[in-house]
């Protein structure tokens, strides 16, 4: 038998309450920021060896396992600890969680809209622990939901996906798929945040002109390229560019890395760590800057458990050792999935994101002339928090187009499938699609992931 536990998360802008109120609670952010952003830069160096365009919610992620961890024990709380870098102190940290996000919904700053919702899908007389209930509820808002998993697990789910389709404005629209919900299924935590907000400085869209993008060294896509001039946060070394571009309120901005190299995407990444971002951060200075950005979009799915275990927290998602006896008396759960969906639009006028993140929960044990910032290569963005310090979201783009799976699919549903490399190209990739009796058409595509 098993018991599931989902978590939803969609994309979230964090604001900020008055400066003095901050000031006053930075001591309290400061090490739960520290730490997610190291969780965020430990799973992104994960996901990132698959290659393709990348794009995900540390943020999500975080405050959808940390709702889990509530529930944890022994060596399965140690293990998630080290691998989320959460702080020490189970009671302060939920605190912090509480703290942040209550100052993500504080801000009414114009030009952008925020949603942030937290909930608990629970079997109807299953006996959960009051304590945990509690402190979930108490500390990220989450409602709880009574379901009927055991008789009816697949109309809960489209009550779930319902949900988090609604909370995220039709951006996640399936998070949970068939058959990942059942009759064992005791419990979903979902948390979902939607994020759209304008450019504090929008690009012109009669500027935007068609130009080149180089997903490897020479080979050209051509692609909708944006462009923008003003004074931006810009700094520069031998090895890549980075500029701000903030969002109307002036607390969220999207970070964007450009190393020098067409392919040297790979090299810096190797170098993102902790300590080299703040240092990066910090070095931000005030340039008058040309920014040449594609518009693109960004559609990522993950299933996670492999990835977390593999992280070095194989307890949770153990039958045999996982304890979250905090979460029940039965000490009978353990993680069996974990999934995760985020979404991103980039364009003129600004950004908009969604994430989905599912946990489940199974029985069983300065120049005279302006730079220019030309992003005509694969690069890494992120979007951040400036007045907590906290990466919301984090990804690359190898390609500002949608990959070749995702368009044929939307063309030809489940009939096409991807062969071995056609020759004589190893960058060329072979598509099949049967589209019904004796008919077939093969498709060659550039096989970049995106």
């Amino acid at each position: 038998m098993k018991r599931a536990c989902a978590t939803t998360l969609v994309l979230a802008v964090i604001t900020c309450p008055a400066l003095g109120a901050w000031a006053a609670e930075a001591g309290q952010l400061s090490p739960l920021v520290v730490g997610n952003t190291s969780f965020a830069l430990d799973l992104y160096r994960e996901l990132s060896q698959t290659g393709g365009n990348l794009f995900f919610s540390p943020f999500s992620l975080s405050t959808a396992l940390a709702m889990t961890y509530a529930g944890a024990d022994g060596d399965t709380a140690k293990e998630m600890t080290a691998v989320l870098h959460f702080p020490p102190g189970r009671d302060k940290l939920h605190r912090a969680f509480g703290l942040l996000i209550r100052q993500m919904l504080a801000s009414g700053a114009e030009g952008y809209r925020l949603h942030i919702a937290n909930a608990l899908w629970a079997q109807e007389a299953y006996p959960f622990l009051d304590l945990y209930i509690n402190t979930v509820k108490s500390n990220y808002g989450a409602r709880l939901e009574n379901m009927d998993f055991v008789g009816a697990a697949d109309k809960a789910r489209q009550t779930i996906n319902a949900w988090v389709e609604e909370q995220t404005e039709n951006k996640i629209k399936e998070l949970l798929k068939p058959g990942v919900l059942d009759s064992s299924t005791r419990l979903v935590l979902t948390n979902a945040v939607y994020f759209k907000g304008d450019w504090a400085k929008q690009f012109d869209k009669k500027r935007t002109r068609t130009a080149p993008f180089y997903v490897a060294p020479g080979m050209p896509l051509n692609v909708p390229m944006m462009n923008k001039g003003g004074e931006f946060p810009y700094f520069e070394n031998a090895d890549f560019q980075a500029v701000q571009l903030p969002y109307k309120g002036e607390r969220l901005s999207m970070y964007i890395f450009l190393p020098r190299q067409a392919g040297g995407l790979s090299a810096f990444e190797r170098s993102l760590t902790p300590d080299n971002l703040a240092l990066w951060l910090k070095a931000l200075r005030p340039r008058e800057t040309v920014v040449f950005l594609p518009r693109f979009k960004i559609t990522s799915e993950f299933s996670l458990a492999d990835t977390l275990a593999k992280m070095g927290m194989p307890a949770a998602f153990s039958s045999r050792l996982g304890d979250f006896s905090r979460m029940s008396a039965r000490k009978d759960l353990y993680i069996d999935a974990v999934v995760h969906e985020a979404y991103v639009d980039v364009n003129e006028e600004g950004t908009e994101a969604a994430a989905a993140t599912g946990v489940l929960v199974s029985l069983g044990g300065i120049g005279v002339e302006p730079t220019v910032f030309r992003a005509d290569h694969p690069f890494l963005f992120l979007i951040r928090d400036d007045h907590t310090g906290s990466i919301l979201f984090i990804g690359r783009v190898t390609s500002p187009r949608e990959s070749a799976s995702r368009c044929l699919d939307v063309y030809f549903p489940g009939r096409c499938r991807k062969e071995s490399a056609a020759p004589p190209s190893r960058l060329l990739s072979l598509w099949r699609c049967h589209l019904g009796g004796s008919t077939e058409l093969n498709i060659v595509s550039p096989s970049f992931r995106g």
